[in-house]
């Protein structure tokens, strides 16, 4: 008689197997985010970030942007250090008066280095940093909701478009992310493990965190809160008193390792200034000028500053990080401020994150929520304090940022958000479970939203910066909503060097670029309208006349400009009154001996070219573009016709031009 087979065993991957899988898909995310970056030119904030790092690296001098984080800029800038990159000398002026941008740009495009492979390599370094994000996202999840809800978490962060964005960008916001979420999992692992191993792990998280960006400050309530929540769990078990001498114990520890990194990354020196610096160098702005109307934040800080409690710098950049944070010019939805929206940040999450992600966190919360209410009918409210009692970090985390984020004057950009990205994506691990055989119907929508997230990434690359959902039309409409870090940062001269060759080759080109990428770097050769930040040498004065004209996203709603929004009845009469000294002012520059009283026109050509460049920029935000450029760099071809009536015409001239421009979109 013949035996029965043996039955066929069901193959499971290792433990080992799937962190191995798991590794290698967090480095696709870096790839993926780094080899995006190649077709990109220097991001607003990079140049500073890295300029910096190398001074922190090289000459222990750190007066330059000392508000962006120690650590990120170090990182950053660490191939640049190894391999000895040269900086410019520190006789420039702008290194003594430690004018980052300036003297960047000299760094990067005027001593001839490869400003494209320093610039890539530091951005590889920040994408390592992001890839290590998504694995504490992908542990995370797996200890709360297993394997799949791991992998499932682990996806929606690998092809985040936000975080591909900022993954590989030489800055410090995806640095303090992981920060954010290693710090508040580290303190709750060790109240929850106690041990010196854990102890030493939350200690160094932390005050790592405090050299990584001044959000920082936000870390010390979450941890209090934390705290509260474990204690009042662990004081039933060993009683108020002995809960309460061990949080101390490590309180004081966290302070003393914390304050201890802090004077490791200022080389143990409390002046900001290195030893030899020319004589007269100084921070770019004094104290003198940003402590005013700091009020008793400003006195502590002074306190701690005349005692050397802790570095010069690191005082400084927190100094300077909440004098700026009071007020910035700000746009959102056609709405122009200073002082920030309530709905900023909820509006910017609604629209920049992928349509899936809100479908998958919406349900978790909805699902989540009916899974809570059965509890507590079931068993009381005590079985949904314990069952929210592992998330405890999670939702601290959650709700003080976004507290805080909601009451921020500070709406320049969707990347500040960034760290409650990586709570939602674990949280959505719940999802999970529910792809299994038992749901076949459940498992697929799930399964087909992660495709879709995924599919929408794919589609935003190289442009990961730029994308805005199809709640708002897609990426395509995106300047309309928001503009800055959240779509225009400077990324996209390459791309339009590479237009202008194929399209406008002996044309008169006119640029007016926002970043701190070179266009002559890039071999764009054109007449330069108002930029920011101005750097390099003066641009000259100039009529304007027919050609192809560049244009920022972010110059073009004229966020930072004194004459932003509607164009006024007020502003036209001034700059009709000031169009008529065109002439002269041009001669002036020809000739500036001729011209009598020159000391006065540099001001009046600078209020004429404000209003002139508002002027046409409110013609052309009604005009359909000739060209898009990675979504961010908006391009038109301008008829001599077209620029009379936009800067040169009488008011109804230039009411006609706006109706036929509508007429024609």
């Amino acid at each position: 008689m013949a035996e029965a087979p043996a039955p066929r065993r069901r193959l499971t991957p290792s433990a080992g197997w799937l962190i191995t899988l798991a590794v290698l898909f967090a480095l696709l995310h870096a790839v993926l985010a780094v080899t995006a970056t190649g077709e990109k030119s220097m991001t607003s904030d990079e140049i500073a970030h890295l300029v910096a790092g190398q001074a922190y690296n090289t000459r222990g001098d750190y007066r330059l942007q000392p508000e962006n984080g120690n650590l990120p800029q170090r990182l950053a800038a660490l191939p640049m250090t190894i391999a000895g990159v040269p900086q410019p000398p520190v006789t420039r002026e702008s290194w003594r008066t430690a004018d980052v941008w300036n003297y960047g740009h000299e760094f990067f495009y005027r001593q001839g280095i490869a400003a494209d492979k320093w610039l890539w390599l530091g951005r590889a370094m920040i994408a390592l940093v992001s890839a290590a994000t998504g694995l504490l996202v992908f542990f995370w999840s797996r200890a709360l909701f297993g394997w799949r809800g791991g992998f499932l978490s682990l996806a929606l962060f690998v092809f985040s478009p936000t975080f591909l964005a900022h993954g590989a960008l030489a800055t410090s916001d995806v640095v303090m992310t992981f920060f954010f979420v290693a710090s508040v999992g580290a303190w709750w692992r060790h109240l929850e493990k106690p041990g010196a191993l854990w102890a030493a792990i939350s200690a160094v998280t932390l005050g790592l965190a405090f050299v990584a960006k001044f959000s920082c400050v936000l870390l010390p309530p979450m941890l209090a809160l934390i705290s509260l929540v474990w204690a009042t769990g662990e004081a039933g078990r060993t009683g108020w008193r002995t809960t309460l001498l061990r949080l101390g114990r490590s309180t004081l520890i966290h302070v003393f390792v914390t304050w201890a990194i802090i004077w490791v990354f200022y080389g143990f020196r409390f002046s900001a200034f290195a030893p030899g610096m020319p004589a007269g160098s100084s921070f770019n702005h004094g104290w003198e000028w940003i402590l005013p109307g700091m009020g008793t934040p400003g006195s502590i800080i002074v306190w701690l500053r005349d005692h050397h409690v802790l570095p010069e710098a690191w005082l400084y950049g927190l100094t300077f990080v909440l004098q700026f944070s009071k007020a910035r010019g700000a746009f959102m939805g056609g709405e122009y401020g200073v002082t920030g929206w309530v709905t900023f940040f909820p509006y910017a999450f609604m629209i920049k994150s992928t349509v899936p992600l809100l479908l998958l966190v919406g349900g978790t919360a909805i699902a989540g929520g009916m899974a809570l209410a059965r509890r507590r009918a079931k068993n009381g409210a005590a079985a949904v304090l314990t069952r929210l009692r592992p998330f405890t970090p999670l939702l601290v985390l959650f709700a003080v940022y976004w507290a805080t984020s909601l009451m921020s004057h500070l709406n320049i950009g969707h990347r500040h958000i960034l760290p409650t990205y990586p709570v939602l994506f674990i949280a959505a691990g719940w999802l999970g479970r529910r792809i299994d055989g038992r749901g076949p119907l459940t498992a697929v929508c799930i399964l087909g939203a992660l495709a879709w997230h995924v599919s929408e990434s794919y589609k935003a690359r190289p442009h990961y910066l730029a994308y805005f959902n199809e709640i708002v039309g897609g990426s395509r409409n995106g300047w309309r909503h928001l503009v800055d870090s959240s779509l225009d940062w400077g990324q996209d001269l390459p791309g339009l060097k590479q237009w202008l060759d194929q399209n406008a080759r002996g044309q008169k080109i006119f640029v007016s670029y926002f970043g701190t990428g070179d266009p002559d770097y890039e071999g764009i050769r054109a007449t330069a309208l108002p930029t920011l930040p101005e750097v390099g040498v003066p641009r000259k004065w100039h009529a304007l006349e027919a050609g192809v004209y560049a244009i920022s996203a972010t110059m073009l709603q004229h966020v930072y400009s004194s004459v932003r929004g509607e164009w006024t009845l007020e502003q036209e009469l001034d700059f009709q009154k000031l169009r008529a000294l065109e002439p002269a002012l041009l001669a002036h520059q020809a000739n500036p001996a001729a011209t009598p009283a020159a000391e006065d026109w540099k001001p009046i050509w600078k209020r004429y070219e404000t209003l002139r460049f508002a002027r046409l920029c409110h013609y052309l935000r009604a005009r359909q573009a000739d060209a898009v450029i990675g979504h961010s760099i908006f391009v038109f071809r301008l008829s001599a016709a077209e620029i009379k009536g936009a800067v040169g015409g009488t008011a109804k001239e230039y009411h006609d031009l706006i109706e036929a421009a509508i007429k024609r979109r």
